[in-house]
C-alpha cells in the first residue's frame, strides 16, 4: 500500500490526514507490517509550485527520510518509492541515500524510480525537464552500478561519469529490484528493456492486458531475461459494508466478495497489487489494514 499522510494530493487523501503526522504513520506501517502486505510505499516531490499546490498539495515526505524512520518501526515489510524522480539528483547520490536505506532495514528496499512530471522543479534544480526520459535513462544504468556489490562503481556516460569513488555500506540485498512507473508509451518501454518490474500509474482494469503484452513482448523482442513484477493499484477498498459515502468506485463487501473482484488482476498476469482503503481516522485505516489481512488476503 501507499503511505497515506506522507503525500496529499486532493485525488487521494482523506480529510483527516491533514492534521496527521508522524506517529500515525507510525501505527499505520506497524498495521501493514504485522497485517503481512509486501510494501509500504512513499512518494517523491521536492516541492509543489503555486498553480499546482491546490491540487496536489505541498505536503510530500521526502521517500528516503520516511522509509528510513518506518524501517526502525517495522520487521518484514519491503520499502517501496514510488516513485523516485530520480533524475533530479546525481545518481551517486540517489545510490548514497538507497543503499544507506537498504543496509538499515535489513535488504527490503525497492527502488520505483519515474520520470516526473512537474516542470518548474526541474527547472530550479538546473535539470532539463525537456529530456527527462533521456536521463532517467541514463541514470538507470548508472544506478545498476552505484547499487551493485562493488565498493568503487563505475559507470561511463553521456551524462554521468564516474569510478575511484567507494561507497559503503554497501546494500544488503545482491541486486535492489528496481520498478518502473508510469504508463505512457516511453515508460512500458523503459520498465520492460530496463526494469525488474512496472508500477502502472493509474490504468483502469481494461487497459492493462494490452499494457502487460506489449511488456512481454518488448522483453522478448530483445532478449531479456529474468524475472519481472508486473504491478497494479486497484479501486480503493472498503472491508465489509461502509455506513458512510465511501465513493462510486470503491470496491465494498465481505472477504469473499472482494477476494473475487481483485483475483482478476492475477487473471490478467499481474503480480502484486496497491490497495487503497477509505477512512476517516487512523483508527478505522488501521481496522481495514487488519481486516485486510486476516479476512481478505487469504482468500487471495
Amino acid at each position: 500500500m501507499q503511505l497515506p499522510v506522507q503525500s496529499q494530493s486532493t485525488l487521494y487523501a482523506e480529510a483527516w490526514e491533514a492534521a496527521a503526522g508522524p506517529d500515525d504513520l507510525l501505527e499505520i506501517a506497524r498495521a501493514a507490517d504485522r497485517a503481512g502486505f509486501d510494501y509500504l510505499a512513499g512518494c517523491d516531490h521536492v516541492g509543489i509550485p503555486r498553480r499546482l499546490a491546490a491540487a496536489m498539495s505541498t505536503v510530500w515526505y521526502d521517500p528516503v527520510a520516511t522509509l528510513a524512520f518506518l524501517a526502525a518501526a517495522t520487521e518484514r515489510v519491503r520499502l517501496l518509492s514510488h516513485v523516485a524522480i530520480v533524475g533530479l539528483r546525481h545518481p551517486l547520490l540517489t545510490a548514497k541515500q538507497y543503499a544507506t536505506l537498504d543496509h538499515l532495514s535489513g535488504g527490503r528496499l525497492v527502488l520505483g524510480v519515474g520520470a516526473g512530471h512537474v516542470q518548474e522543479e526541474f527547472e530550479a534544480l538546473g535539470v532539463d525537464f525537456r529530456g527527462r526520459g533521456a536521463v532517467l535513462d541514463e541514470c538507470l544504468d548508472a544506478l545498476r552500478a552505484a547499487l551493485g556489490p562493488e565498493e568503487f562503481p563505475e559507470h561511463h556516460g553521456k551524462l554521468y561519469d564516474f569510478e575511484g569513488l567507494g561507497q559503503r555500506p554497501r546494500p544488503a540485498q545482491d541486486r535492489i529490484p528496481v520498478w518502473v512507473g508510469g504508463s505512457s508509451p516511453a515508460a512500458v518501454r523503459r520498465a520492460a528493456l530496463k526494469g525488474d518490474g512496472w508500477l502502472p500509474q493509474g490504468d483502469p482494469r481494461d487497459r492493462l492486458p494490452g499494457q502487460i503484452a506489449r511488456i512481454r513482448e518488448l522483453r522478448e523482442k530483445a532478449g531479456v531475461r529474468g524475472p519481472f513484477t508486473v504491478g497494479a493499484i486497484a479501486e480503493p477498498l472498503y472491508v465489509g459494508t461502509p455506513r458512510w459515502e465511501v465513493g462510486r468506485r470503491t470496491l465494498t463487501g465481505g472477504p469473499r466478495e472482494l477476494a473475487e473482484s481483485l483475483r482478476a488482476y492475477r487473471a490478467m498476469g499481474v503480480h502484486q497489487i496497491q490497495v487503497r482503503f477509505r477512512s476517516r481516522s487512523r483508527s478505522e485505516l488501521t481496522d481495514q489494514i487488519s481486516a485486510f489481512g486476516a479476512e481478505v488476503a487469504p482468500e487471495l
